[in-house]
């Protein structure tokens, strides 16, 4: 089974979150680190419970919302159950009624493709995986009043708004977080269709509905809105982020390519600030990091480490930020092994962030990490790197290619067409 919230690490008989998956983030954020630190078999377990997903999500699909495809809510366990949660009808809906888990859960069989270049996987497990949860999309989807593709009623995890009325609620039209996961599995499963030359139809419905998505809107406070609307958080600095996706862990989100929705993230982690709780501040730390902020990415980490003391037997204690235990365990608080995780995993996007055919060398480098080296990183493309590097810059880097084949080899506002051999690569830097 795949890593839950406390891992294997865990005194208790019915455990905090009943130490299950919290599928709205949590889960997702375990494997961040398993394909960039050369640890891909430890996402088998994740993977493989996707299919077990899709198996419950049909069912969901069909007689909760009454479309095909497979879909997930905001918790499973060991039964891999994906109908909404709460105790049927009991639950809030800022959390109950979220149903957007598959769909980014199924982002996962692109990334271990696109580091492994594993075709048998993609043909056999992947796409298929993949196929369904954009089904559910496609067939969840309708038209707003100006003709772009929302989701409806949706809501944003975890979150709430408040209208310029006073009206506090959580469900509306499309979250800015659904538009974020459909638009990076839509591109995953196009890009799915392209390298195994098949379903050339579904992909033209891909590639259609993805053009007519309701696109991302610029709050009145120069940040990336969260809500349909222009509304107020009920909460500025609420611990989640999922409107942010499309920069990390997606990748249509880029200071170079998009510059303007790259702003208007920095922008909404300012506001959020860097005070939260252990899995929030990893994620935060990896946004940092996609925005090219190594000396803020640092200080948030330093602040993951901050120590932390026990918690007092076996009483939980959920207020208060993060930090460490004196075990290295994260303080989530009480206990989430999630910002381990989500830390280990920001610290090797500071040194080398991919996608395949576009390697970037030290993008978040902090300026106290003048110098240093680091063995074995795999990046997208089926590349593994090591490198050293002095006064911020390479003095020597090696790929080592599964395949010949030619990348954007990129270091700060330089960059080259690097062609690569089969093998290890010795690059000589500008």
């Amino acid at each position: 089974m795949p890593a839950n919230l406390q891992g294997i690490w865990n005194q208790y008989v019915r455990p905090p979150w009943s130490s299950n998956y919290t599928i709205n983030i949590n889960t997702e954020e375990n494997y961040w680190l398993a394909e960039s630190d050369n640890l891909s078999e430890m996402h088998t377990p994740l993977l493989s419970f996707l299919g077990n997903l899709a198996e419950t999500g049909k069912v969901t699909a069909k007689t909760f919302y009454g479309i095909n495809g497979w879909t997930a809510s905001h918790n499973s366990d060991i039964w891999a159950m994906t109908n909404p949660v709460g105790g049927f009808g009991k639950g809030d809906p800022v959390w109950v009624n979220w149903n957007m888990a598959g769909a980014w859960l199924s982002t996962h069989l692109w990334e271990h493709y696109a580091y492994t270049l594993d075709e048998d996987f993609l043909k056999n497990e992947g796409y298929p995986l993949m196929k369904g949860a954009a089904q559910f999309c496609l067939e969840w989807i309708v038209e707003d009043k100006d003709g772009y593709l929302i989701t409806s009623p949706s809501t944003s995890p975890e979150n709430l708004y408040v209208t310029p009325e006073g009206y506090v609620g959580a469900t509306l039209y499309v979250a800015t977080s659904d538009l974020a996961i459909m638009k990076e599995l839509f591109d995953q499963t196009i890009n799915a269709s392209e390298v195994l030359g098949i379903d050339t139809d579904f992909r033209t419905q891909l590639v259609n509905a993805r053009e007519r998505l309701y696109p991302y809107k610029i709050g009145k406070d120069g940040s990336l809105q969260e809500w349909y609307c222009n509304w107020e958080d009920t909460d500025p600095k609420h611990r989640h982020q999922s409107h942010l996706i499309g920069i990390h862990p997606g990748h249509h989100i880029t200071p170079d390519k998009t510059p303007d929705l790259a702003a208007a993230i920095a922008k909404a982690l300012e506001i959020k600030g860097d005070d939260t709780t252990g899995w929030s501040k990893g994620w935060r730390i990896n946004l940092l990091t996609r925005l090219w902020n190594g000396n803020r990415a640092y200080k948030m980490y330093r602040e993951l480490l901050k120590p932390v003391k026990p918690n007092d037997g076996l009483n939980f204690k959920y207020d208060g930020g993060g930090g460490t235990y004196p075990n290295l365990l994260d303080a989530h608080p009480p206990f989430q092994i999630d910002g381990n995780f989500g830390g280990a995993a920001a610290i090797l996007q500071m040194l080398v962030q991919s996608t395949i055919g576009e390697l970037r060398i030290l993008p978040a480098l902090p300026d106290d990490w003048d110098q240093g080296s680091v063995k074995g990183i795999r990046a997208r493309g089926g590349l593994e790197i090591s490198m050293d590097w002095k006064n911020h810059k390479p003095t020597n880097l090696t790929i080592n290619s599964k395949t010949n084949t030619t990348i954007n080899l990129k270091l700060g506002d330089k960059q080259k067409v690097v062609s690569l051999k089969q093998g290890d690569n010795s690059i000589i830097f500008w």
